[in-house]
């Protein structure tokens, strides 16, 4: 997968506007109602990570996620990135989050 310059980031970060760029990644917090819906909405980004071969790194805290994307191979940020945290995005407002 082709990492994606700086136009295209600032035009991908337009359409995911709860996410951040650092660096070579782009970042957000979740903050869930609760613990548990915090946890289902882990594992609902586990199924998607999963489906599209393509996994985020997550730090829990309590009903806190932190959640960091980038393409390790491509040493940076792709298209696979935005439209993983597209469906964070859509997973989280599914949660209530």
């Amino acid at each position: 997968m082709d990492r994606l310059d700086d136009a295209a980031i600032s035009t991908r970060l337009g359409e995911v506007p709860e996410w951040r760029r650092e660096g070579d990644e782009i970042r957000r917090t979740v903050v869930a109602p609760d613990f548990r819906t915090a946890i289902a909405i882990v594992n609902d980004v586990a199924e998607q990570a999963e489906n599209l071969n393509h996994h985020p790194d997550i730090d829990i805290r309590w009903r806190r996620l932190h959640l960091t994307l980038m393409t390790h191979d491509a040493g940076g940020l792709t298209e696979m990135d935005f439209k993983l945290a597209a469906r964070i995005d859509a997973i989280a407002a599914d949660h209530g989050a």
